[in-house]
């Protein structure tokens, strides 16, 4: 079934105001630092265990008039680029709301509900999100699987509930009052006064890419730069030219998203390359 639908704009001439979500699989400490490289102001909260919860200000929708989902999904990418851990994109606008996962260099996979919790996504697309988030097989899917059929009395925000429901028995826990449905600076409010919520401001280029540097020891290193490891250079050379084009078609197309997710990638592969002429040689 395809996911693409009549649209009334990034928020509808009327109706509520879209908002979005970003949950990653990754304590706070280690998701801060990634998330600054989306030049977006954000708050970063606990949301369960092993869980984390970024909430945008949302000025690429609100401003620039670009989709929520599109921008989501762009986010979504940049954070899981390189990264142990997935990351999970709640959205919703006047028109449609859903979701998107991203996981390393897969293909993102999303599904998507219109506002009245009509399904408009494919079926396979819940089962590959449960096996990538490990849920299980036979309970959750079943779960899942009733998300995607016709149910007149749950609208898509209802939809977006009853999938976290099935997420807290994979730990997530989201704070109180961070409801599908609400707006941006309602999220942000409801956040914001939550003992521990720390701001994630933007990073330039330069220290976006001395940020990296720094991560590259403790994350790349042990998984693809460690010294006898074969391929590494070449990995950090398949960053660097994935980005840069990737980089391009997002300034093309006026999508945020997109563009830190090329930033993101072009910032690995250059402290990818930097780690291997710099580390020491047998």
């Amino acid at each position: 079934m395809s996911t693409e639908v009549p649209r009334t704009g990034p928020g509808g001439p009327t109706g509520p105001a879209p908002g979005a979500l970003l949950l990653c699989r990754a304590l706070p400490g280690t998701v801060a630092l990634a998330a600054r490289l989306l030049n977006e102001p954000l708050l970063l909260s606990d949301a369960g265990d092993g869980w984390s919860v970024l909430v945008p200000e949302g000025r690429p929708w609100r401003d620039g008039g670009e989709p929520v989902d599109r921008v989501l999904t762009g986010w979504a990418t940049a954070l899981a680029v390189g990264a142990r851990w997935p990351v999970l994109a709640l959205w919703w606008d006047a028109d449609r709301a859903g979701y998107t996962l991203a996981a390393g260099f897969r293909r993102p996979v999303g599904y998507v509900w219109l506002a009245n919790g009509t399904p408009a996504g494919e079926d396979e697309a819940m089962r590959t999100f449960a096996a990538r988030l490990g849920l299980d097989p036979v309970l959750d899917v079943q779960t899942l699987d009733h998300l995607t059929e016709p149910d007149p009395g749950a609208g898509s925000r209802d939809r977006l509930r009853a999938l976290l429901v099935v997420l807290t028995r994979a730990g997530v826990r989201l704070p109180a009052d961070l409801e599908p449905g609400e707006s941006a600076d309602r999220l942000r409010e409801a956040v914001r006064a939550r003992p521990g919520t720390r701001a994630v401001e933007p990073a330039g280029w330069r220290e976006a890419v001395r940020a990296e540097g720094h991560a590259a020891g403790s994350r790349l290193a042990p998984r693809a730069l460690r010294p006898g490891v074969p391929g590494s250079r070449a990995l950090a050379l398949a960053h660097l030219a994935t980005g840069l084009p990737l980089t391009l078609w997002g300034l093309r197309r006026r999508s945020g998203g997109w563009v830190a997710a090329g930033l993101l990638l072009l910032a690995h592969g250059a402290a990818g390359t930097a780690y291997e002429l710099m580390r020491p040689r047998d």
